[in-house]
């Protein structure tokens, strides 16, 4: 459609159109790339009507042609590799997971925090933009540097997280941690590849003792061991870091309990912890009072020689400027939050898109194909009337709005101000003049 309103552009200029077709007309590049963009996100999560296309060949395997219900699928590259890695979006053996729903919901949220702090942190990179360009050098000093600070320490921070615990190798981490029996199939896995005393994936040599186990890095397993004990990379806490942490978790905990991280990911994490939290801390009450203080020193230094009227008003404005900083300051720290989850919607609409369009095939089109050719038929109206109507235009409404609404609210409220300047929306005829 969008590419339809395109190509008939000049003509569509020329003509005088109804409401309808004239808002159309208008949102012509806005329709093209909300189509752009949906036909990208299906190819990313790979899912097309509920269904996963094994578009490059999927890097997992089933010992029998025929899988049944249970069956294990593994790996056909050594992970880590080129050859284990799905060329461009999800492995289509997601979609026959038992844990499907449980991966994808893990990793839609976290996309959808991903996206919103980077998008909140550009808004207020653009605040700090606008105050370097207007002159505003207590906005970018007292206002934009806190800003940054704050967000950097906390909301950055947990996206540094989250890209660490998808780059890590688990497998090898809790393998490392695992007694095995050096008689067993699974030790000499090339799964390990954990660095101790300097050697990579090397198994160490079990002597016995203990309960006849060891770890790879050869530990003597006693039956009751700690996975502190079992764990070769010493990075503190009960996991010791051959445990995956649950990272909401571990960002509370970040204020809860400073200094104290139960399943760390890298060495010194509990400092750092400190650090950014001293940071996010230090940088709340600059913002609060720094801007105040130093705008009420320019103001005692123009009336320094004023009397008891201008004195008041001194009074009265430096208040008004207390009260608006307090106002601005918690608007953004209790901001930064809910905004974040507020981003959590485009987890939950994707959610509801893709179950729907499960249910739309499963019931209108899986449960009519193995009766006869007139069932099928039916199915398939009924599937097809289904996804149009409310996985192609419901849906999309629903999901530009919600889009809309982040930008205009969670976004833009880091730098726009409605203090009385036209907003001048992106033209193209201007530029262009």
């Amino acid at each position: 459609a969008g590419l339809y309103l395109l190509w008939n552009e000049e003509k569509h200029d020329k003509m005088k159109l109804d409401e309808m077709t004239g808002g159309l007309h208008m949102g012509r590049y806005m329709i093209t790339m909300m189509g752009f963009f949906a036909v990208y996100a299906g190819l990313v999560y790979n899912d097309c009507f509920s269904l996963g296309l094994n578009l490059f060949g999927t890097r997992w395997a089933f010992d029998s042609d025929e899988p049944e219900e249970g069956d294990i699928a593994e790996m056909t590259g050594q992970y880590g590799e080129g050859e284990s890695v799905y060329p461009f979006g999800l492995d289509p053996i997601w979609h026959v997971a038992a844990n499907e729903l449980l991966f994808f919901n893990s990793f839609k949220m976290k996309l959808s925090v991903i996206f919103g702090i980077l998008q909140m942190f550009t808004g207020t990179c653009l605040k700090g933009i606008n105050a370097v360009y207007f002159g505003k050098r207590l906005d970018f000093m007292f206002e934009f540097l806190p800003m940054v600070a704050f967000a950097s320490s906390l909301f950055v921070y947990m996206v540094i997280l989250i890209f660490m615990k998808w780059s890590i190798n688990w497998n090898s981490r809790m393998l490392s941690a695992t007694c095995l029996d050096p008689a067993s199939e699974g030790w000499g896995s090339v799964d390990y590849q954990e660095t101790v005393d300097g050697q990579t994936g090397v198994w160490a040599d079990c002597n016995g003792g203990g309960d006849g186990t060891c770890t790879p890095w050869g530990y003597v397993c006693q039956g009751n061991d700690e996975l502190a004990d079992k764990c070769p990379l010493d990075m503190g806490g009960s996991g010791d870091g051959c445990q995956p942490p649950n990272l909401i978790t571990a960002l509370i905990n970040i204020a809860l309990a400073p200094g104290s991280v139960d399943e760390p990911m890298y060495n010194g994490q509990a400092g750092i912890q400190n650090l950014l939290l001293a940071v996010a801390g230090i940088s709340v009450p600059v913002l609060l009072c720094a801007k105040p203080y130093f705008l009420s020193k320019e103001m005692a230094t123009h009336h320094h020689s004023a009397g008891d009227d201008e004195d008041e008003d001194e009074e009265h404005g430096f208040g008004e400027i207390l009260i608006h900083q307090a106002i601005e300051t918690i608007e953004f720290v209790l901001g930064m939050v809910s905004n974040t989850a507020s981003y959590l919607r485009l987890w939950a609409l994707s959610l509801a898109h893709s179950e729907l369009a499960t249910v739309f095939w499963e019931k209108a089109m899986l449960s009519t194909l193995n009766l006869n050719w007139f069932a099928t038929f039916i199915g398939y109206g009924i599937f097809a009337g289904t996804t149009l109507g409310v996985l192609l235009m419901m849906d999309v409404l629903e999901c530009f709005l919600h889009a809309l609404r982040l930008h205009w609210v969670e976004f833009q409220n880091k730098f726009f101000f409605a203090d009385g300047i036209r907003f001048a929306p992106y033209s193209f005829k201007q530029i262009l003049a």
